[in-house]
């Protein structure tokens, strides 16, 4: 099912959490940017290697390094 969204309307969280297609979106602000396709092989791997030697450096430690695509949503609301 394609989602109609108007990149000149900013939208909310809750917004966000009601799109429920394949397609990878950023929310800032309000603002929906449509993102690029899936990385390719060598991105990929590269990725990977590095998420190896954070992973095994935070070892035991409270910060953790997670792999990528991963929902994070970040507010200036303080």
């Amino acid at each position: 099912m394609e989602i109609d969204i108007d990149t000149n309307k900013r939208y909310s969280f809750a917004d966000y959490l009601i799109w429920l297609d394949d397609k990878r979106r950023e929310l800032f602000e309000g603002v929906v940017k449509v993102m690029s396709p899936a990385s390719g092989r060598i991105h990929q791997q590269i990725s990977t290697d590095l998420l190896f030697i954070f992973r095994s450096f935070l070892n035991a430690k409270v910060c953790k390094a997670y792999h990528v695509p991963f929902d994070v949503p970040i507010t200036t609301e303080r």
